[in-house]
């Protein structure tokens, strides 16, 4: 039975489709209904006050939207309607080629406009879906299930033009349980991908060959030293889940704590009894965290997340409250459960997010169950 994957990009696309469309038929529409606007009122007011230049309007609007033929389009009817009304009015011969003139001019000019921009949005477009293609190659799907647990994840990128952002998680099947990291990287762009890229695979070659979280992260902190400057850093918590204990260990860098739900619905933030600075900062001091520990059983769930989700603020500035959330999360569907949280945060937020934000949900069930989906 092959094994499904799950891994969020972009969610609500949908909506900012719908919306973009609503906007590319309004701004299709205005120029004819600027023009249609201009000869009312020319006839209405006749050449005295002289209405009948605006109709330039058209071609200048039409520019910002559609292809150089329908820039071309919207100049000629321009010029149509120019004549027209011009005749229809019996306006001087001056006037009548100054206006026809204006409109030629202007409608050559929105013609080259309309060039420039189309070949700005290709490239756009290029750099956006290479920018979305880096993402989904850094951040590869995670397995539903592993080990003992079933896995969620969601991932809603800002995707301010081309940018990404450095936001990180993995799973892993090591020989002592299931490993999990979550983190952020400063800044955004390329160099926090390739900060986060750096990470990762550290992580993904460390947690199948170190006997503890510590050896873990002293690799990873090896490998950021290399290539950081002593300005960059990445918050991130580390996640060990024991296949023998009901326990889960967790080392933590500067990260926003993970909520903890219980299988009675308590809940708790794993926060650590000290906080140390993030990786690539150990130059700083003092020592790498102490793991701490906490009981983890069949029916309890782990949220770890991003400081994208609880800085996330509504039009009145106020944070997501994601302790008030939890009940979001009781579906036995993780993945839906995690959905219904997330959509909740786009609804806070009403608008388009201004920082990544990841959510990766793990939940602990009975060992053995479902055994040809685990992974070992």
């Amino acid at each position: 039975m092959p094994l499904r994957l799950t891994g969020a990009f972009r969610p609500g696309k949908g909506r900012r489709r719908a919306a973009g469309a609503r906007t590319a038929l309004a701004l299709a529409v205005l120029p004819f209904l600027m023009m249609l606007l201009v000869s009312v009122l020319d006839l209405s007011t006749g050449p005295e006050i002289g209405f009948l230049p605006l109709l330039a309007v058209g071609p200048a609007f039409a520019s910002l939207t559609g292809g150089i033929r329908r820039t071309m389009l919207v100049g000629v009817t321009a010029l149509v309607l120019a004549m027209g009304l011009a005749a229809y009015n019996h306006l001087e011969l001056r006037r009548a080629y100054i206006t026809m003139g204006s409109i030629a001019g202007v409608t050559a000019a929105s013609a080259l406009a309309t060039v420039g921009r189309r070949r700005r949005e290709r490239e756009l477009a290029q750099v956006r879906s290479v920018a979305e293609v880096a993402q989904r190659v850094l951040l590869r799907p995670v397995p539903r299930r592993a080990g003992h647990m079933r896995v969620a994840v969601s991932y809603t990128s800002a995707m301010a033009e081309a940018h990404i952002g450095g936001d990180l998680y993995e799973v892993v099947t090591a020989p002592t349980g299931v490993r999990v990291i979550v983190g952020d990287v400063q800044g955004k762009g390329l160099e926090a991908v390739e900060t986060a890229a750096l990470v990762l695979g550290a992580f993904r070659e460390a947690a199948h060959d170190e006997k503890d979280l510590e050896g873990v992260s002293a690799r990873l902190e090896k490998a950021l030293n290399r290539r950081l400057s002593g300005e960059e850093f990445v918050t991130a918590v580390l996640a060990e889940f024991s296949i023998e204990e009901t326990t889960m260990t967790l080392l933590n860098y500067g990260h926003p704590a993970p909520l903890v739900v219980r299988a009675g619905g308590e809940i708790e933030f794993a926060d650590p009894d000290d906080h140390v600075p993030p990786l690539g900062l150990a130059v700083l001091g003092p020592e790498g965290p102490a793991p701490y520990s906490i009981t983890f059983e069949p029916g309890d769930q782990i949220l770890f997340y991003t400081d994208g989700v609880i800085e996330a603020r509504d039009a009145l500035g106020r944070f997501y409250p994601l302790a008030d959330r939890v009940p979001l999360l009781k579906d036995d569907d993780p993945e839906a459960a995690l959905e219904s949280l997330r959509r909740d945060l786009i609804a806070h937020i009403d608008g388009p997010p201004t920082d990544d934000a990841a959510m990766l949900l793990m939940r602990c069930r009975e060992p053995g169950v479902d055994p040809g989906l685990d992974l070992v």
